[in-house]
């Protein structure tokens, strides 16, 4: 079942449901740091559009939305996957016995 809509207001106000946030507004709304959106955007993998001046970064509400989504389907796939550092290559118990 699809996530509910997004309330794209910031903690901090602003209005209902607008279409462009800032960089602060994402990083309020994903509880993480200005820094890590940041360098979302700058990886690619968050889409945003630049504005005006140097780093004028805005991140429409709907790419936001799809980016949280994709993160989901990600997360899915890493817990259906298994725990993470379990690889195919041999069990601990395998490294820990040597051949003979």
């Amino acid at each position: 079942m699809p996530a509910p809509p997004l309330d794209t207001t910031p903690p901090s106000g602003n209005g209902p449901g607008r279409r462009f946030l800032t960089l602060a507004d994402v990083a309020e709304i994903l509880a993480t740091s200005v820094a890590q959106v940041r360098a979302l955007v700058q990886s690619g993998e968050l889409r945003y559009i630049q504005i005006g001046g140097r780093q004028q970064y805005r991140i429409e509400a709907v790419e936001l939305e799809n980016y949280i989504e994709r993160m989901y389907a990600k997360a899915e796939r890493d817990r259906r996957a298994g725990p993470p550092g379990r690889g195919t290559a041999g069990s601990r118990a395998e490294a820990d016995d040597p051949p003979g």
